[in-house]
């Protein structure tokens, strides 16, 4: 399965830039998945002025209105984004076996290769059944 978005950037979110605490999140997270985590987890990590932007271009519709569901978060402080932004980094620290930290303040081109080959690696380690971790 290959999803975009998962508990990560629910704690990230509202743990980290809601201040609401990773441990309610982390708790309905076991309640409802029962444990169930991801393989791998890429953090796209790049500067949050970049991020907002990036989003509210990516948010507006062809007429040049913004959608009204899509940019609730991209309406945020700048504080509530490096609070996420920071939020991120920590569930890295946390589960460096499991989460990947990418630099994506580079061109495209370098950044979709570094993914491609981390997911790469991941799958031919599952594949042989052995484990490893990228540092």
């Amino acid at each position: 399965m290959l999803c975009d978005r998962f508990t990560d950037s629910s704690e990230a979110y509202q743990g980290g830039g809601r201040e609401l605490g990773s441990e309610p999140v982390l708790a309905l997270h076991r309640t409802l998945c029962g444990g169930l985590q991801p393989d791998l987890t890429i953090l796209m990590d790049s500067d949050v002025a970049a991020s907002v932007e990036r989003a509210r271009r990516r948010n507006q519709m062809r007429d040049g209105q913004a959608q009204q569901d899509e940019n609730r978060f991209e309406s945020e402080s700048r504080a509530f984004f490096e609070r996420v932004r920071n939020k991120f980094l920590e569930i890295a620290a946390r589960e460096p076996g499991r989460v990947v930290v990418v630099n994506a303040r580079r061109q495209p081109d370098p950044v979709s290769a570094e993914i491609l080959a981390l997911v790469r690696e991941r799958l031919l380690v599952a594949g042989t059944g052995t484990t490893g971790a990228r540092q």
